[in-house]
């Protein structure tokens, strides 16, 4: 009997279970009727208690019917309404085809050279029929042997991936699609082993068999999986590894880099070559297994050797300005970010400022200098004496041969030694493995090796270089290190040093610009010059105190700490913070102390050449530029750059000071840049050292171009040794003399471009007063001015000048004997009426 039940709720489908179950009971109880007696044998009703179990049985399983499919609605309908929330979450085609098509943005100089590459890693697209067969088929066998059956995802073997996981051999069930769709889209699958992350890979793997073919996921897998050493694609690591393209890698190249794919690290056939072979091993055999690969020429194989040697690519910031393009990258980044761009899939064609030939002088020129100022620490630090050897550079790189380089500072610092040590990495992790202190240092100093890698580095001589166009602010060379692969910190940029005397034209300034002459005159003696906190600050001079009167003008030119500091305290440290600021020392903090004046804030190289070209520019501040423009990869322009000019002092200001720093390199500290390089065109500068000679600098400025330097070691407990060539006006000048010469010579910059001439009025003769009988001798301190046929005398003194009638025969006399008598010829200058300073017998 077929009984059909209909679905009427759940009450109606309890009654038709009941009348089925009425039904059968009838036909149990006529069952026993005696059909030729049927009133002998009276029917039975069945026991009450079978009929109860039957129906628990079947209310329970209809309950559980109803439930099971309750649930199992409730489960489709969630994982339809999850499904339609992730899928929009997950890389569109159209990431897709950006992802297949990603190209790598390049950076060009202004005359067009390639300077560098920006890509997340070393990576060289290339078609798949540039692959060796052997990669492709080491691929399939190994990770992902059904690939060419299914559509993405393979549920034969992800089910097998579970079961061995659960078994407790963990395994991996994802498809070579898979596997890119996680090489592809890193940061919108997520990296966290989740069954959210699975399932976004699952869908997005979907959508990339729905809209490539299977040679196009293989080609693009293959360009874009790692292979440490910052190398991405199969193309560099054949090169990395092998030294050949991918289209020559042989069936044990091939088994090598697949078999890196499980782990690269963990398989990194340079550090762990055993494991490395074993994994080869692995893929020859799962190729084997596959068909791909006849049995005996992998028994012929397996025991063959990796010869795996690491070859380092070039690196993708290029080797004639990488700390420029290291820098111009991180500005790129942000502009991409906030123009919706990606700089390293996008393919944009960045056109800098970088000259090539004033950044190829400058490069000759960082390197040549710097190993002389190499050869000159390594003698004076070798020799147990203090004497200068030579003042002439050239003469140390045949000393440096007859001394151990360094050996009387490691003598004389031994206490630096043990510093030195518990500051490396090394020692650090000997610490958080376990080890004591002191059986951590005592066994790193006895690595010989480990002590002479500590002592090269802390003993390396660094240097940093930068020049500008003022004109523009365009940046035209830039050197950051000595040697990019030893030392990527870059000393234009990123190292704040202070800058010493090179800040000092700074408050001159900023005095200037408060309306002081520049022959405004100040004694050269003990100052004392209180702090906001209370405390005395003594500013000194190596050269000592001269005792006599000396103008703002010679304060500069000589480089005179106590001159700086008494013109400073009349300025105000806010008005030079200010200048500072606007000039462009824009992010390095500058402290509102008095020793600032004397450039103990640390500042970058770069603020400070920038700051220069302020000054050369007659005042005008022009931020640095560093990009011209950026287009797409079809040449279209996205952006176009050049500097806006602010007024950060007056051009009368500028042009001032500009003369004042001639005087710099025509008579004062930096006149070697003259004298050794034999530099003529109209050129003005300043030098800059700091306490003990840790730091030098050198800025020199032509209406052209400006360039600085500075030189030290990047442990500032490790200095020059002699005060000559510890000074910025002996070491950092000779990097920027040398670059100078060369520019000059070769005529890249306008030679004869003169900087513009302070208007001044007509020369005055400076002398004693004529008339003897006025008075026969001038005090000490004054000075007295007197033109032809003028009735009147200016006398000069510390504390200002005043007008003398020369009518009366005696009264210049008396004035002066009573400035004699009074014996007041100390204190600081203020203001002098005339701007003009005097000095007995002294014509300017």
């Amino acid at each position: 009997m077929l009984i059909f039940l209909k679905p009427a709720g759940l009450a109606g489908m309890q009654n038709q279970v009941l009348a089925i179950l009425s039904n059968a009971d009838s036909t149990e109880m006529s069952s026993h009727v005696d059909n030729k007696n049927p009133h002998d044998h009276p029917p039975e009703k069945a026991p009450a208690a079978s009929r109860s179990i039957l129906r628990f049985l079947l209310r329970a399983f209809l309950y559980t019917f109803v439930f099971a499919t309750a649930g199992l609605a409730a489960a489709l309908y969630y994982a339809t309404s999850y499904l339609a929330k992730i899928v929009p979450l997950t890389p569109s085609v159209e990431a897709l085809l950006q992802a297949r098509h990603a190209q790598p943005s390049v950076l060009l100089s202004a005359d067009g050279t390639h300077l560098a590459t920006f890509s997340r890693g070393q990576q060289e697209q290339v078609t798949l029929d540039q692959i060796s067969p052997y990669a492709i088929r080491a691929l399939v066998a190994t990770e992902d042997h059904r690939f060419f059956e299914h559509r993405g995802v393979d549920l034969t073997r992800t089910a097998s991936a579970v079961w061995q996981t659960l078994r407790g051999d963990a395994q991996g069930g994802s498809t070579i699609t898979q596997q890119l769709v996680r090489n592809m889209f890193p940061e919108e699958i997520g990296r966290a082993r989740t069954v959210d992350r699975k399932i976004r890979e699952i869908v997005t793997a979907l959508k990339i068999e729905k809209a490539y073919t299977k040679e196009q996921i293989l080609e693009t897998y293959l360009n874009t999986v790692p292979f440490l050493y910052n190398v991405v694609g199969i193309e560099m690591a054949a090169r990395t590894y092998y030294d050949k393209s991918a289209a020559d890698l042989d069936v044990l190249e091939s088994a090598t880099l697949v078999g890196m794919l499980k782990g690269t690290s963990y398989y990194n056939p340079i550090l762990n070559p055993d494991r490395a072979r074993k994994r080869r091993n692995v893929v020859l055999a799962q190729m084997v297994k596959r068909g791909m690969l006849q049995e005996e020429v992998y028994l012929a194989l397996r025991e063959q050797p990796l010869q795996v040697t690491l070859k380092r690519q070039p690196d993708p910031l290029g080797n004639i300005a990488p700390h420029f393009a290291a820098h111009v990258r991180r500005l790129l980044v942000e502009w991409a970010d906030a123009n919706d761009y990606n700089l390293y899939t996008d393919g944009l064609v960045v056109y800098s400022t970088l000259d090539d030939d004033l950044q190829e002088e400058a490069a000759e020129a960082v390197a040549r200098q710097s190993q002389v100022l190499q050869d000159i620490a390594d003698v004076e630090w070798g020799r147990s004496t203090e004497r200068v050897a030579s003042h002439t550079p050239a003469a140390y790189g045949a000393l440096r041969k007859k001394v151990e380089p360094f050996r009387h500072f490691w003598h004389a610092r031994s206490d630096l030694i043990d510093a030195f040590v518990r500051e490396t990495p090394e020692y650090k992790k000997a610490l958080a493995a376990g080890q004591s202190e002191r059986a951590a240092l005592a066994k790193l100093k006895a690595n010989a090796d480990f002590m002479a890698r500590l002592r090269d580095y802390k003993t390396r001589l660094e240097a940093g270089f930068v020049a500008m166009d003022p004109q523009t602010g365009e940046v035209k060379a830039w050197i950051g290190s000595r040697d990019f692969q030893r030392d990527q910190f870059d000393h234009v940029a990123q190292a704040e040093r202070q800058p010493g005397s090179t800040f000092k034209p700074i408050v001159y300034g900023a005095a200037l610009e408060q309306g002081f002459a520049p022959d405004r005159i100040y004694p050269d003696g003990q100052v004392e010059i209180r702090a906001r906190d209370g405390s005395i600050w003594r500013p000194t001079d190596m050269s000592g105190f001269s005792g006599r009167m000396m103008s703002m003008r010679e304060g500069l030119i000589y480089s005179k700490n106590t001159i700086t500091a008494q013109v400073m305290q009349d300025v105000g440290l806010e008005h030079v913070i200010d200048l500072a600021r606007a000039t462009g020392i824009t992010n390095s903090r500058l402290d509102p102390v008095p020793s600032l004046s004397l450039g103990t804030s640390p500042v970058t190289l770069l603020e400070m050449v920038s700051a220069y070209s302020t000054i050369a520019k007659t005042g005008e501040y022009r931020k640095p530029v560093f990009i011209r423009k950026i287009t797409d990869r079809d040449g279209k322009v996205l952006a176009e750059f050049e500097a806006e000019p602010q007024r950060a002092m007056s051009e009368e200001t500028a042009v001032e000071l500009i003369d004042m720093m001639r005087g710099v390199v025509r008579r004062g500290t930096g006149t070697e840049v003259r004298n050794r390089f034999n530099i003529s065109a109209d050129i003005a500068g300043k030098t800059g050292t700091t306490q003990n000679n840790t730091d030098g600098w050198f800025i020199l400025m032509h209406p052209r171009l400006v360039a600085g330097a500075w030189v030290g070691f990047n442990d500032s407990r490790v200095t020059m040794r002699s005060d000559y060539w510890g000074q910025g006006g002996h070491n950092a000048i000779l990097l920027v003399g040398d670059f100078f010469r060369g520019t000059l010579k070769s005529k890249l910059i306008d030679t004869k471009a003169k900087f513009p001439q302070p208007k001044r009025p007509p020369p005055v003769i400076v002398k004693a007063p004529a008339p003897v009988e006025e008075l026969e001798t001038v005090p000490s301190g004054y000075g007295v001015i007197t033109r032809e046929g003028s009735s009147t005398a200016v006398v000069v003194g510390p504390d200002g000048t005043r007008t003398i009638e020369r009518g009366a025969a005696d009264e210049l006399g008396r004035f002066l004997s009573g400035m004699e008598n009074s014996g007041d010829s100390g204190g600081r200058g203020s203001g002098l009426s005339g701007g003009a300073t005097a000095y007995p017998d002294m014509t300017h």
